[in-house]
Formats: C-alpha cells, structure tokens, sequence
C-alpha cells in the first residue's frame, strides 16, 4: 500500500503533486491511500514507482470540479479523486457521463462547496471591536460545514478593502489589515464578542425592512437554513416577525398608497415534475442529459434537435429567451442569430460580459412552419412553454441567479406560469424566487420587425437600460 500524507485539509497542492507521480508511475487506485499529517496507525507504506513514459492527461473541466470538491469534509474525497483522475487516462470523457457513479459523487461535493461558499458570503456579521490607525477593527465568528475558509478570503478582502477584519471559523481564521491578507488557526466562538455597540441598531433595521407581504416561509429557509440562525444577530427576531407577519400585511394594505408605490412581487405558479423526471440535478449537463433521454415532446412541427442554455453553472445573471430560432437549431446554441447578435450588442452596451452570464430558452426546440426549403418560426403555444416549464426551473435551481431577465411574452409566462403584459410589468427589479430579482423586457427580436431606423434606434437604448438596471440589483 502506497500512503499519502497531506499536510493539511486543504492541501489541494499535495494532493496534485502526488496524483501527477502516481499516474505517471501507473499506480492504480486500490494500492493508494491518502492521509492529514504525517502520523499513521500503519507504516510508511511503499514508495512510489518510478514514472513510466506516458504525460497524465486531465481536462479543465474535470481538474475545476476535482478541486471544488476536495474542499468538502468528506473523508473519502482525494481518494474519490485519484480514483476519476486515474480512469480519465482511458476514459478521457468520464466528466461527461452523467451516469458515472464517481463524478455523480464528485459533482455532489462540489455543489456541496459551492452553496456552502454562498452561505458563507451572505450569513458573516462583522461585531466592532475598535480603531486602529483610523481604521476601524471587526470581527465574526462562523460555522461552515466544508474546508472553505481559506477559499472564501479573496472575497472578503475586496468587499471590506476598507476596514481591518478577522474571521474566526473551528478549522481557521483569515485576516485583513488594509496591506496583507493572513491565515491563521482556528478558534472558538467564545474568542469572538457576541455582541457590539451597533447590533441593537442593526437589528431596528432589519425589523423595519422585513417586508410581511413578500414573506414565503419556505423560501426563506431555504435561502437561510436554521443551522446558521445561531450566530446572527437578526435571528432571534425572525420567530416573532413571521408570527405577526399577517397582521403587519393587513395594515399595510389598509395604508397602502393609490398609485402602488410599494415594489412589486410576483406569485410564481408552480409547476410539477413530469412522469419521467424526478429532479434534483448536480449540474446542467445531467438536466439535459435527462431531457434528451425524456424524448421531450417530438413532433413534426418541432426541430428533432433540443438546444441547451449555454453559460456557466454558478452565473449571477440568467437571461430567458421563447425559443431557438433557425440558425440557433442549426448551429445547437441559444441566441446566435439576428436577435442573438442584437442582444450581445446590448450587453456590451450594458455592460455585460456574456461569458459569466447564462442564457437559455423558455423552449428548448425550434418550432417551426416548413415552406418550400424554407423554415419559418412559429410562436410557441401555451402547452407548449407548459411542458418546458418545469425543465426551466430546474435550470434556475442548479445555476441559482441572482438576476434573471424575461426576454418577451413567452419567457414571462415560463418563469412564473401566468400571462403578463410587458409594457406594464416592464423595467421594474420583482421579487421572484428566494432572494432572486426579476426584470421583464422585450425580446430583441421585437426591434428586429420595427420598420424604421428611427425607431429600432430608441427601442435598443430602452433594451440597453433594462439591462443596466438588471445589472445594477446585483449585490456587490
């Protein structure tokens, strides 16, 4: 038995090295065993064997996962992870298959990370413990379930560029002082004070911004599980809040102003999971893997090609088109026609970078009349976006956007399952699902059929600021 010994947790590094002179050396996965720290119930172990001639081969895409997924707490991961790298040098496309039972696994540890990543972003609160050169000193204590602390120190550091911090976890610490970012040993929570001059001002706040009316209790635990109730502060108003959640609704109903100043929100219809598909996908390509396989709804009058959304899977922005178009099923990518270039004109105009943002359909296939050799689009019907509500939800779930744009009538009813009116509903930030926003606006291929110049020029800058304003409800 060949033992590893991993310096740490987080020793992503150590674990490389080792699995580049394993694979070199063709070691196979049973003979490896890796291990934190030098000590060992066993012996040494036996060394590695020497390197043979062939260069280990391992795709971007699969070394990203690898190394998402070794943050995890599971103990079983850097050998879970030798055993993918070492069957990807005969099965190059492993990270392909979304019925392998190993990347299933490494796909679930890396969403695992990622969600707790997320948790960890949002549920830190700052206690201020004083001044130091004009600079004021906070610290927070936090839980996190993965290895992530080191990971999550960049963030910090450029959202809080400003004050000197120290975050306190059980397994590390990370610090600022305005020059240089340090890690540190963990500690425990009595090491951190549990509260501070500011927090009763706090939580006023947060009592007068809670909103009755825009309360879904399920949502909200979701977004905000239990388990991190604990350490903030506002926790402890929460039970109290929602018990008098439909009393407060009624008086602000009673004292609400005639011209609707309140912002809107809007009651998604929910939709249920088709006879085929039970759900809960780690990851774009499983979801259309499966849709594929569901033999989604073929018909003559439908394209026999299903193109996918197309962005990637941790995108902030998701923009929701009706359907592809001719060149789109040709080419099997969604907006790469004349609406598609249309609209990368606006991003760049917003400012947009389409690269981190994920685009889809509300209608996976193109629909379509045929004339002579001609393919002339026809407009989804209403059972149509139906059948494809549920599969754009669960789209919504594995990339969970913080901002998700309506292109058009056929997206609006797709994302909430009623029939809305854009002029009325465009250009306003909706409350839609969890903390997500919603912005409705025109499908570009609207400007596209406006027979004059004059008037394509106006409509493009009314595109431009919707997507500006979409932009701007992204949290820093």
């Amino acid at each position: 038995m060949i033992r590893i010994a991993l310096a740490s947790q987080t020793d992503i590094a150590g674990w490389r090295e080792a699995a580049r002179k394993l694979l070199l050396a063709g070691v196979i996965p049973a003979r490896v065993e890796f291990n934190i720290g030098t000590e060992t119930l066993f012996d040494e172990g036996d060394p590695i064997p020497p390197p043979g001639d062939r260069t280990p081969v391992i795709s971007k895409e699969l070394l990203g996962d690898i190394q998402t997924a070794l943050l995890h707490s599971d103990p079983e991961r850097f050998a879970l992870a030798y055993r993918i790298v070492f069957r990807a040098q005969t099965q190059p496309k492993i990270h392909q298959n979304p019925a392998d039972p190993d990347m299933h696994i490494l796909r679930a540890l890396a969403k695992s990370v990622r969600r707790d990543i997320h948790k960890m972003h949002a549920f830190v609160r700052f206690r201020k413990v004083g001044e130091e050169d004009g600079r004021e000193s906070f610290v927070s204590w936090f839980e996190p379930e993965h290895h992530i602390t080191e990971a999550v120190a960049k963030f910090f550091q450029n959202r809080f560029t400003g004050m000197n911090w120290l975050i306190v976890t059980p397994e590390a610490s990370i610090a600022w002082d305005g020059k240089k970012l340090e890690v540190g040993p963990g500690g425990q929570k009595s090491d951190v004070p549990q509260e501070d001059a500011v927090e009763s001002e706090w939580k006023t706040y947060y009592a007068s911004i809670f909103n009755p009316a825009r309360l879904k209790t399920k949502a909200m635990m979701a977004e905000m599980p239990a388990k991190y109730w604990k350490n903030l502060p506002e926790a402890a108003l929460i039970p109290g809040l929602t018990r008098e959640a439909e009393a407060r609704m009624n008086a602000m109903i009673d004292n609400a102003s005639p011209d609707g100043e309140n912002a809107p929100a809007i009651a998604v219809k929910e939709t249920q999971a088709p006879a085929h598909a039970s759900g809960g996908f780690d990851g774009l390509k499983p979801l259309y893997d499966a849709l594929r396989a569901a033999n989604d709804w073929p018909r003559e009058d439908f394209s026999d090609r299903l193109v996918p959304g197309e962005g990637p899977e941790d995108a902030r922005m998701m923009f929701v088109g009706e359907q592809p178009g001719d060149q789109e099923d040709q080419a099997g990518r969604p907006f790469v026609g004349p609406a598609g270039q249309l609209l990368d004109r606006a991003f760049a105009a917003a400012q947009i970078d389409r690269g981190e943002a994920y685009v889809t359909n509300a209608v996976k296939r193109f629909k379509f009349v045929q004339r002579g050799k001609r393919r002339i689009h026809s407009k989804p019907s209403n059972d149509d976006i139906e059948y494809y509500r549920w599969w754009l939800e669960q789209e919504r779930q594995v990339v969970e956007p913080q901002v998700i744009v309506a292109l058009g009538a056929t997206a609006v009813r797709a994302l909430t399952g009623k029939t809305l009116t854009i002029s009325r509903n465009r250009s306003q930030l909706i409350d839609y699902i969890g903390s997500s926003k919603l912005l409705i606006t025109v499908h570009p291929s609207y400007l596209l059929r406006l027979p004059d110049g004059a008037g394509q020029k106006v409509e493009f800058e009314k595109l431009v600021r919707d997507l500006s304003l979409a932009k701007s409800a992204l949290p820093a």
